[in-house]
């Protein structure tokens, strides 16, 4: 089968790419292939379902180029659609004293990047979220940070695609790639392109591998844990709750999350996986991938590049529930370990790790190859940025 535009993965990067492509060529004749049985199974699937509104990123960045665009975008999506989007806001509070001056930093980006912003004082921080504390104080306020249901949107974005014509095969995993005749083959069959876009997320090194491409980079998974906090508990969460996070590193620490359907997630981890898909035990342990994340890990451990030491010693006994909650109880003093139900949800995060400059990458990366496209760190906010992304990503090719 041959088609104009290829893209390797239906999650919501690649979706969204397929989406942009029928817009502006709608004769091209494009393709998505996931190689999994159905849709949103991994990342796209497993996200916490937040529209980020653009406060953490420095605004030389990618991400702060694209994160509020990309929310509106999603947002007027999701209501165009009929899909749930709850703007409930977000309020990021320090945990310790010294950590107070960080919400002057976040507000300096948040106004650069164009996200609206208040800074609280503790009354008018408990008349939002009266269960949680702050160190200093202070907090930070985002009124207009949202939440979607990212499985929904996931499959309507399919379905819609469908309807106009792009074929979204599923059960297609990519075994052979042909770099020079640009053929491949993905589920026992043979595809040929005129252009491809690498949209693989946890596999996206792999595949710009073969092209030659981002040989410098590889993915290195974190694995983040998720609690349900128990509708018996003390503590009531009316919006999104965070803390003041570690800017040397691209995490953003333990956090209360309410979702579209009213529940309240707490987490995640971001504790290191042995396999690009070890969600649950033995499971999915990949022994070459997790003796690359141990040396690289310790490595960064070692060498205390972007204050990895720190922040490895802090996340090191998260997936054990006693510490999993003490975390958490640093935002709410109120909350026992006993809040915390269903340790069922587990993300992996595809996060892009530089083996020349030795550190976990920032930003968003996109590198060119061969008639080919490729998308390596499509890291949060990633999902929220994932229809400006597109038109960045198409706009760069000239498409």
């Amino acid at each position: 089968m041959q088609y104009d535009f290829l893209i390797i993965g239906g999650g919501i990067v690649g979706l969204a790419i397929a989406r942009e492509l029928r817009a502006r060529q709608p004769r091209a004749s494009i393709a998505v292939l996931e190689k999994e049985t159905e849709l949103a199974l991994h990342g796209s699937g497993r996200n916490s379902g937040v529209l980020h509104s653009g406060i953490y990123y420095p605004p030389s960045s990618l991400k702060a180029r694209l994160c509020k665009a990309g929310s509106d975008l999603m947002s007027c999506y999701c209501r165009e659609s009929g899909l749930p989007c709850k703007k409930l806001g977000k309020v990021i509070v320090p945990l310790r004293e010294e950590a107070d001056c960080q919400i002057d930093e976040l507000y300096r980006r948040a106004v650069a990047n164009g996200a609206r912003v208040e800074i609280l004082d503790e009354v008018q921080l408990h008349e939002l979220e009266p269960s949680t504390r702050t160190a200093s104080g202070r907090a930070l306020y985002s009124p207009d940070t949202s939440v979607v249901d990212p499985r929904a949107v996931v499959q309507h974005l399919a379905f819609e695609l469908k309807a106009h014509g792009i074929k979204v095969l599923t059960g297609r995993e990519v075994r052979k790639i042909d770099i020079a005749a640009h053929v491949l083959k993905a589920g026992g069959e043979t595809f040929s392109y005129g252009w491809l876009f690498n949209c693989a997320g946890l596999f996206a090194d792999k595949i710009a591998h073969k092209f030659k491409v981002g040989m410098r980079y590889s993915i290195l998974p974190f694995k983040g844990i998720y609690y349900r906090l128990s509708p018996e508990s003390r503590v009531r969460c009316r919006g999104l709750i965070y803390p003041v996070p570690d800017l040397k590193v691209p995490f953003l620490g333990v956090h209360y999350t309410k979702k579209v359907d009213g529940s309240v997630y707490l987490g995640p981890t971001a504790v290191p996986a042995f396999g690009r898909e070890h969600y649950q035990g033995f499971d999915g342990i990949v022994l070459s991938e997790a003796a690359e994340v141990l040396y690289y890990i310790l490595n960064q451990y070692l060498s205390n590049r972007q204050g990895f030491r720190d922040f490895a010693n802090q996340e090191a006994f998260r997936f054990l529930r006693r510490r999993f909650a003490e975390a958490a109880r640093a935002l709410t003093p109120e909350l026992k370990q006993s809040d915390l139900i269903e340790r069922g949800k587990v993300g992996i995060r595809a996060q892009l790790f530089d083996k020349e400059a030795k550190e976990l990458v920032m930003d968003f990366v996109v590198e060119r190859g061969d008639r080919s496209t490729h998308v390596l760190n499509a890291v949060s906010p990633a999902f929220t940025s994932s229809m400006s992304f597109a038109k960045y990503i198409l706009d760069k090719e000239r498409m």
